[in-house]
């Protein structure tokens, strides 16, 4: 996945700028520990039952072409190292305004590197943060790995979806332009695989295009803006999130999620799936309900791509609302692993064609 090896180029959502990589120096500022925020969330993607499939590159946080991340592994990457939230400040100085957050998973990029203190760039946001929050070269290398996923966007008007990396093989199903789905591997033949609805597929590469994607911090600005927005969108939808929210309904969004990312697996990989979103709620690093933590930025592709509200809205099969049933009981076959990935991709508990860290 991570093999070629071109000039460096980074886009960054929102501001879709061209950075190129300065030269570490040293900051002056004398040593001093970062005060840990409040907030235990990045920043939410807001779907309507409308937004099925639709990829909407605005809401996935740092986005880097794919051909481009060696280079970046080796430059200037830097990944939060946090349980929660690390203020980012206007100066290297603990005493500096806040000027933004970066979230718990969350990367960027070094725009410049000093002994104690580094200036970072998230997303949108752009100050200076504690070295002792963050990693730099191969502990970043490794974090983004381990939490960042892999997605591809079809760029012709349909591309079939094949069982097989091959032309002759049966035709799972199409994939339209700008649908977004999540890649398990890329064949050196130049296909893809993917995950599409139930089932693994293949597509060709020259039909896609494929973004790697870390979560990203948030300026105080773009917070009180998404407070807003998230007050504007609950008052707007109160109703259908109130029903969401009951309990009947939050099985339901927890079996849909299920369906989504394990509808083909074994039953006990249904049920350890829904044990990491609970893990995730209980485990005061994540949000605290089952929607939050589903809706989270850069987590669970279903809900970005809108297949999640497509399966709510027809209901999940039985067999996903009894796993859900169970893990919101309070059973979990995984301990508390808060992470799963295709089989293959990371080190753990494997279950099925996933495995769980």
């Amino acid at each position: 996945m991570f093999k070629s090896k071109k000039v460096l180029s980074l886009l960054l959502v929102f501001s879709m700028v061209l950075l190129w990589t300065i030269d570490p120096a040293k900051a002056s500022a004398r040593p001093a520990r970062d005060v840990l925020g409040g907030e235990n969330i990045g920043a939410p993607k807001v779907l309507t039952p409308d937004a099925y499939n639709e990829a909407n590159i605005k809401d996935i946080a740092l986005e880097v072409e794919e051909e481009e991340i060696d280079e970046i592994y080796r430059s200037n990457l830097v990944m939060a190292d946090v349980k929660a939230v690390l203020n980012v400040r206007a100066s290297a100085d603990i005493e500096s305004d806040i000027v933004g957050k970066i979230y718990k998973d969350c990367g960027g990029i070094v725009l410049e590197r000093g002994e104690e203190w580094s200036q970072i760039q998230s997303g949108e946001l752009i100050g200076w943060a504690s070295n002792e929050y963050l990693l730099f070269d191969e502990e970043a290398e490794a974090l983004a790995k381990s939490v960042g996923t892999m997605t591809a966007v079809g760029t012709a008007d349909v591309t079939y979806v094949r069982s097989e990396p091959n032309t002759k093989s049966s035709i799972y199903g199409f994939l339209a332009k700008n649908a977004l789905v999540e890649v398990i591997s890329e064949d050196e033949d130049g296909w893809i695989r993917i995950v599409y609805d139930e089932n693994e597929g293949y597509v060709q590469k020259e039909y896609v295009k494929v973004k790697f994607n870390i979560d990203h911090g948030e300026t105080m600005e773009a917070i009180k803006e998404r407070k807003r927005a998230e007050e504007e969108y609950k008052k707007s939808l109160q109703r259908q999130r109130e029903a969401m929210q009951s309990d009947e309904n939050v099985e339901k969004l927890l079996a849909a999620l299920i369906q989504c990312e394990a509808g083909g697996e074994p039953y006990e990989g249904m049920l350890a799936v829904g044990a990491v979103v609970m893990n995730r709620v209980r485990s005061g690093a994540y949000p605290a309900t089952v929607y939050d933590v589903i809706y989270a930025s850069g987590q669970f592709t279903p809900a970005k791509s809108g297949s999640l509200t497509r399966v709510y809205n027809a209901g999940p099969k039985a067999i996903c609302m009894q796993a859900a049933r169970e893990v919101l009981n309070g059973y979990t076959n995984i301990g508390d692993m808060t992470h799963f990935r295709r089989r293959g991709t990371h080190d753990g508990f494997e279950i099925g064609n996933h495995v769980f860290y």
